[in-house]
């Protein structure tokens, strides 16, 4: 069953047989299916009321555990953001009521960043509904292979972490 990238590596190969376009094979298909995810994952959360990178920092904060709240510089690691970035995502979270900030107990200058109650419910249903339609995606997938996937693209991501 043929798709549009082995179309691309066909004109590719008789327009340049002189390049190898193998690695397309790979990441053509993983960049065409990272854009149709990115679609996926905002049609859930806006169905939540809901911007991806809201999602991103609200969840952070609720695998962080109770009391779900982690400190801005933590904050940036798990969500790869710059500091000038956080701070006004953290900001825009605080006047939707969603995250708070509290004073550091350990660090008179530092602050935390704490989910609300209401980011907690939003970002739970967000995620349920996220895998529901992931699960959806992966439905013609068995098990065995899905995990086979996983494997090899943690190989590929393992570099640039």
């Amino acid at each position: 069953m043929e798709d549009e990238v082995d179309r691309l590596i066909e004109a590719w190969r008789r327009e340049r047989p002189d390049l190898d376009v193998a690695p397309m094979e790979v990441l053509s298909r993983v960049s065409r299916l990272a854009r149709h995810l990115d679609r996926a994952r905002s049609q859930a959360f806006d169905t939540h009321g809901l911007e991806s990178w809201e999602f991103d920092v609200l969840a952070a904060l609720r695998r962080a555990g109770t009391p779900y709240q982690l400190s801005p510089g933590r904050l940036l690691k798990e969500t790869l953001v710059t500091s000038g970035t956080m701070t006004n995502r953290v900001d825009r979270l605080t006047a939707r009521g969603l995250v708070e900030r509290l004073p550091d107990p350990n660090d008179r200058r530092g602050v935390l960043v704490q989910l609300t109650p209401d980011g907690r419910d939003k970002v739970d249903a967000a995620m349920a509904d996220l895998l529901a339609h992931e699960r959806t995606l992966l439905g013609g997938i068995g098990d065995r292979d899905q995990q086979k996937i996983a494997r090899l693209l943690r190989e590929l991501v393992r570099p640039f972490e």
